[in-house]
């Protein structure tokens, strides 16, 4: 594993650049492994070895055991061969690497959104994993443009008139991005396929995962964080689904049908409640438009799993 990091605004365009760096290498030990198959270097099974890892450069099914394969034939048959040392020398690239780029909502709904446009609609093979807080909650709670009606927080201290950014829709609206909303704690199941449809994918990905944080002020404290996640996907607040351009079916919608308590759900973090204290009615004008935009978004979800499914 190999960790970097950048300026928040720029993180989809340095993802992409380590990935791009990366391709770029790799691309060039595959030309030289052809032109090793076209002179016939080496015994049999380092032929074979050199072709199947070539087939197969973009394959991350097997990419370790195909590396291991190669490396150790090499090493017994490289001898003083330029091009089969040149291929050696840069084992390390053999394994096809998993490119992952992570980020708040804050980055990816707002300030870095151009650059997350531009990496995903680039049709390259990374994946974009953003953790929606609803605020930036790195730099101390300012709304932004994945924050919800009738919430509170710097910048909107008598709630949020508007609603959130589908940035999950716009994604989808490519056609070739697969695309995915999970809540861990809901159902971690769903979580898991996600993350690992994204990553089979050949191409580019992006996974919204809904994460409570401090600034939600949730009754109870952080410990009951996945409890909370349960609560939004029960009444509604939040949605699961996968979009995946290469299945048959390309929509699945993951989560049932809302099942109430949605006031309760936004009573039980003070980043809602508190507007019931300073904003009464207000609060009642902005939670009913709240809970009306969650109805209206499900019943479009559901238009989407009858639209795919044709």
């Amino acid at each position: 594993p190999a960790w970097d990091n950048s300026l928040f605004e720029d993180n989809a365009e340095f993802g992409l650049g380590m990935f791009l760096g990366t391709q770029s290498v790799r691309n060039g030990l595959a030309d030289d492994a052809k032109k090793a198959i076209e002179e016939g270097l080496g015994s049999e099974a380092l032929q074979a070895a050199l072709k199947d890892w070539v087939e197969n450069l973009d394959n991350g099914n097997g990419t370790r055991d195909r590396a291991d394969r190669l490396e150790a034939l090499l090493a017994a048959e490289k001898g003083e061969d330029e091009l089969l040392n040149k291929l050696y020398e840069n084992r390390d690239y053999f394994v096809k690497r998993s490119q992952w780029i992570f980020g708040g909502d804050g980055w990816a709904y707002d300030i870095g959104y151009g650059g997350v446009d531009h990496v995903l609609a680039s049709g390259a093979d990374v994946n974009v994993f953003v953790f929606d807080t609803e605020v930036y909650s790195n730099t101390g709670g300012q709304a932004s443009k994945a924050s919800n009606i009738g919430q509170v927080a710097q910048f909107a201290a008598a709630g949020k008139e508007t609603k959130k950014k589908s940035l999950a829709e716009i994604a989808m609206s490519y056609g070739y991005i697969y695309v995915a909303q999970i809540a861990m704690g809901a159902n971690p199941a769903q979580t898991i396929k996600a993350i690992t449809e994204a990553e089979a994918y050949h191409g580019p990905s992006l996974i919204i995962g809904y994460s409570p944080c401090e600034m939600h002020s949730i009754k109870g404290g952080m410990m009951n964080c996945q409890k909370e996640m349960k609560k939004a996907v029960e009444c509604g607040y939040w949605n699961l689904f996968r979009f995946n351009p290469a299945a048959e079916k390309k929509f699945t919608l993951d989560s049932k049908a809302p099942a109430g308590g949605y006031h309760d759900f936004l009573m039980n973090e003070a980043r809602y409640s508190r507007l019931t204290r300073e904003f009464p009615e207000r609060a009642t004008v902005l939670f009913a438009k709240n809970e009306a935009n969650a109805k209206e978004r499900y019943e479009h979800l559901l238009k989407l799993v009858d639209m795919y499914d044709k």
